[in-house]
């Protein structure tokens, strides 16, 4: 996992982890999310991709446009 640079200051995730067709985004409570070309579209996981390189505006899209589209949970 990379740690999230959280240049805005106040996000809730703590790091990532990028794959081919996939993102593993950790929110700060210690839970992992996978958001897949499966389950978020190809469009929403490679906008996550490049937010989570920036290190910032990662928790805010995923709240607003695919806070429901992860594959799995761990």
């Amino acid at each position: 996992m990379t740690l999230y640079k959280n240049l805005g200051g106040n996000s809730n995730i703590y790091a990532f982890l990028i794959g081919a067709d996939y993102i593993d985004v950790q929110f700060n409570g210690g839970k992992i999310y996978r958001y897949s070309y499966y389950s978020a579209g190809k469009v929403k996981v490679e906008q996550m991709k490049k937010l989570a390189m920036q290190g910032q505006g990662l928790n805010s899209y995923i709240m607003k446009n695919a806070r429901n589209d992860y594959e799995r949970k761990f």
